[in-house]
């Protein structure tokens, strides 16, 4: 059974850094694009990153040269650098994967961005 969990949230000053990690299991994780979202209390879940199996990204406009998404394939876990980061931010944050035509999420890490 494939298995998403999220951790290295938290609350962090604006223009602080954070890096989020997504452990996987039940998957051959390196054949699969990874993603992670978020979801600010009110809005829709929004794509943040993704990463191909072969290692290409995308950004969402709004995190694009301050958020890093990054892969390990030996200990099948993906990543998420956040810098600059603005109040804006704040938000629950998923990884996502698309496995044999099943979306999985994980159970989410909060990120709080505030003064």
């Amino acid at each position: 059974q494939v298995r998403l969990v999220e951790s290295g949230g938290g609350l962090v000053h604006p223009g602080g850094s954070l890096r989020l990690s997504c452990a996987t299991s039940g998957l051959n994780f390196r054949l699969h694009e990874m993603a992670w979202y978020r979801q600010a209390p009110g809005k829709e879940r929004e794509v943040v990153a993704r990463i191909s199996s072969g290692g290409d990204k995308m950004y969402g406009d709004s995190v694009m040269g301050r958020f890093t998404i990054s892969r390990d394939n030996v200990w099948n876990k993906v990543y998420l650098q956040m810098n600059s980061l603005k109040p804006e931010d704040t938000a629950r944050y998923y990884c996502n994967v698309q496995y044999k035509q099943r979306e999985y999420w994980g159970p989410g890490t909060q990120v709080t961005v505030s003064t």
